[in-house]
């Protein structure tokens, strides 16, 4: 099942973003990730329009939209390859007519997952933070 974020939710969600942030980007090392961990409980969830993915009481995976930005789209590496990420962009491109995302080149299967989605590379930039090329992508209905 897929519903809106609830406050009681913001554990499960950090945890699975920071599980699978590590899993999809160890080039970035795990201390940039967990250095992150109060911007993303405090400052990027709370500005987002966010969705679980909840299956036998269990959290596995969410999305979060800021504006036409599918800003964060993540399942817990335990549940991965089921399907999930699947149900969750379909409920994202179900709220928006157009989206927007970064992914970084390094992440080869998260830009194949896009690409099977219906995404298409529009450009390529350095992200300031960690100074590591991303893919902007974009998906039109």
């Amino acid at each position: 099942m897929i519903r809106a974020f609830e406050l009681s939710d913001m554990n499960d969600v950090v945890d699975i973003w920071l599980q699978a942030s590590i899993k999809a980007h160890s080039f970035v090392g795990s201390q940039f990730w967990e250095s992150k961990i109060d911007d993303m409980r405090n400052r990027y969830i709370p500005a987002s329009e966010t969705y679980v993915y909840i299956e036998d009481g269990i959290t596995k995976g969410f999305f979060s939209l800021h504006g036409d930005t599918l800003a964060a789209m993540f399942v817990s590496p335990d549940f991965q390859g089921k399907g999930i990420g699947q149900q969750l962009m379909d409920k994202a491109k179900s709220l928006r007519g157009t989206l927007h995302l970064a992914v970084y080149q390094e992440n080869p299967k998260g830009i194949d997952f896009y690409l099977k989605c219906g995404f298409v590379i529009t450009k390529e930039t350095v992200d300031n933070h960690t100074g590591h090329t991303e893919i902007i992508m974009e998906y039109r209905s």
